[in-house]
């Protein structure tokens, strides 16, 4: 039986502000392994703007040094959007499972998909982000990157994107934007 912490989402495009998260959960969460799962498609969107297979790419060279960070590609895999409660009972086993969502989803967090089963299986922990409040129901992770993908999205900005795969991302959406 092992700790994982399960951080998901989009990445689209990967920045600063997820490297923070994963590093905030490797020093203040008990866990063994935090793995990094894009999504194909986020169930509360219609469309991404790069494909999951160039995301899932992008991460993967973004965490290749972290000896405790994995990059999964069950989501990407499915080839369709998959809810958060598909991929715990995927990843559970023996294992404990610290969810990590940011802040900005507290407010529709009772919309997940079976969310009765999944606050029962996961213990959620809360990256902050802004100045929204966390209930202290939930763990908290501190994080301190005001960035987020939908800025970079409407307007590229170097010094937001991991250093590893800037051009790559800053060319990627110049092009497709």
């Amino acid at each position: 039986m092992g700790n994982i912490a399960l951080f998901g989402g989009s990445f689209d495009p990967p920045h600063i502000g997820h490297i923070a998260v994963v590093d905030a959960a490797l020093r203040e969460l008990d866990v063994d392994k935090v793995i990094v799962e894009p999504a194909f498609l986020n169930p509360f969107k219609t469309q991404n703007f790069a494909p999951a297979d160039i995301r899932l790419k992008w991460l993967k060279r973004i965490f290749s040094s972290y000896k405790r960070v994995s990059v999964d590609d069950f989501e990407v895999k499915q080839g369709e959007s998959v809810p958060t409660i598909k991929t715990v009972r995927h990843l559970i086993k023996d294992n404990k499972i610290y969810l990590i969502i940011g802040a900005d989803n507290l407010k529709s967090l009772h919309k997940w998909y079976q969310f009765d089963e999944l606050k029962e299986l996961v213990t959620f922990v809360v990256a902050s982000r802004d100045a929204i409040d966390i209930p202290k129901k939930y763990t908290l992770l501190h994080v301190n990157a005001p960035v987020s993908s939908t800025a970079l999205r409407a307007k590229i900005q170097k010094q937001f994107l991991p250093q590893e795969i800037a051009q790559e991302i800053e060319k990627f959406y110049k092009e497709h934007n």
